[in-house]
């Protein structure tokens, strides 16, 4: 027999002997004390029975049907308890109200067989919460646990009615009344107590102290991993931790699996007996993001062009925000509804973005362009602006009159080294030199190439 089912079985004995001696005593001597202490040790006996067969079903190994064990059964277990203590509680302090306002004589008799079987109540309380308490301590068992918590009220509840009986022999025919009630409040305060603590187990309550425990040693993992998210539950002194921890999109499996595996045994470590599930994302970066969301957003018949897409953290939470070129014949109203759908397109594609803003801009409608009969002093112009900032001639230029206005078409050949930041900063300053010299020029189309 396994070791929690022997000492709940113990439980089982002692309470039959308690409720007899209780009865024996207290039914001659007309002790509501005692009396309610033996309809206590009733619920004792019911009590240690749902232990027994509790602790016999949550001491079973995990199978197909209950993939988590069987934990929980210890703590529906110590949940009945509780319910019957409650009721018993209440109606033992009915009882007693009853007699302490004079609705009911009391005729308590402490006889010296009363107080005797009380002592010999009191010395079996004792023992029998050391022994449950220390077997809860051991097993981490939240029914032998209860037990304790159990046996423990008893033994205040057998010590009140020593006193009451000792009163009741001094001349105060209501103290053993007095004593009832007060065990009757312990036990329910007991109870509530109980229920509350099984429940929070049951409703998968996260444990607090647990948790600090497995993020303290998540946190001290050397080489350090990045914790996305961490859930705990318990059952039959067991913790269960849900761990999702992130690599660099980089990493190779091995990795991503070495990783996952510092993780399980350092929460182990800390919380022994622990089950860990460690799964392994790769990390989001916002090139990545970006890059979804751009591909999202083309997917969306209608979108004709998508440009300056931007990934923002914003207190914590992901914004996207983008341009959208569409045809410039539809409404406003249709243009609406293309945007909803690029943004439910880019969250669908990005789980972790936000929120997204859209700017909705018309795509330009084909025109007509004309070279320009004689471009000679824009041609001189351009070519002096981009040998001061080049050091050479442009590669091509062409100027092209259209209905918005004169277009330069300028190529520039630049080393093939050159970082794609610098040839953009290059052609935005030659842009830049073109218009404040040349403003007739609308628009300066830069092309640069190795």
């Amino acid at each position: 027999m396994h070791p929690q089912r022997r000492i709940a079985l113990v439980s089982v004995g002692a309470a039959v002997a308690l409720i007899v001696l209780k009865l024996a005593a207290g039914l001659p001597s007309h002790s509501l004390g005692l009396v309610s202490e033996a309809a206590h040790s009733g619920t004792d006996l019911i009590a240690a029975l749902l232990t027994f067969f509790a602790v016999g079903v949550a001491v079973r190994p995990a199978d197909v049907a209950h993939q988590y064990g069987h934990g929980k059964a210890e703590h529906l277990g110590a949940l009945a308890e509780a319910a019957i203590l409650s009721v018993v509680s209440c109606f033992i302090a009915w009882r007693a109200i009853t007699h302490l306002v004079g609705s009911r004589e009391a005729s308590v008799r402490a006889t010296w067989y009363a107080l005797t079987v009380i002592c010999l109540v009191i010395v079996i309380d004792l023992s029998r919460t050391i022994v449950s308490w220390r077997a809860s301590r051991r097993y981490a068992s939240a029914a032998l646990s209860a037990n304790a918590l159990h046996f423990g009220s008893d033994l205040v509840g057998s010590g009140a009615v020593l006193l009451g009986l000792l009163l009741v022999r001094a001349g105060y025919a209501r103290a053993d009344s007095a004593a009832a009630l007060f065990v009757a409040v312990l036990v329910l305060i007991a109870a509530a107590r109980l229920m509350k603590v099984n429940v929070d187990v049951l409703m998968d309550r996260a444990p607090a102290d647990a948790e600090a425990a497995a993020l303290e040693a998540i946190a001290a993992i050397e080489p350090a991993v990045t914790l996305d998210r961490l859930r705990m539950r318990q059952a039959g002194g067991r913790h269960f931790a849900d761990v999702v921890i992130t690599v660099p999109p980089g990493a190779a499996v091995g990795q991503g699996h070495a990783a996952a595996d510092r993780v399980e045994a350092a929460v182990q470590a800390a919380l022994p007996r622990s089950d860990v599930v460690v799964h392994v994302e790769p990390a989001q970066d916002d090139e990545a993001i970006r890059d979804r969301a751009h591909a999202a957003a083309l997917g969306i018949p209608s979108v004709r062009e998508v440009h300056n897409v931007s990934v923002l953290d914003v207190g914590g939470a992901t914004e996207v925000s983008l341009h959208l070129k569409l045809p410039g014949e539809l409404t406003l109203e249709e243009a609406h509804e293309v945007a909803t759908k690029v943004e439910q397109a880019i969250k669908a594609a990005a789980p972790e973005v936000d929120s997204v803003q859209t700017h909705l801009e018309p795509l330009a409608e084909a025109g007509e362009g004309r070279r320009m009969p004689d471009d000679t002093a824009e041609r001189d112009v351009v070519m002096r602006i981009v040998r001061d900032i080049t050091g050479h001639d442009a590669r091509e230029l062409r100027f092209l009159q259209t209905e918005d206005g004169l277009v330069a078409h300028l190529t520039l050949g630049l080393e093939g080294g050159s970082r794609l930041s610098d040839a953009h900063a290059r052609a935005s300053e030659i842009e830049e030199r073109i218009r404040h010299e040349r403003p007739e020029i609308a628009d300066v189309v830069v092309h640069t190439e190795p």
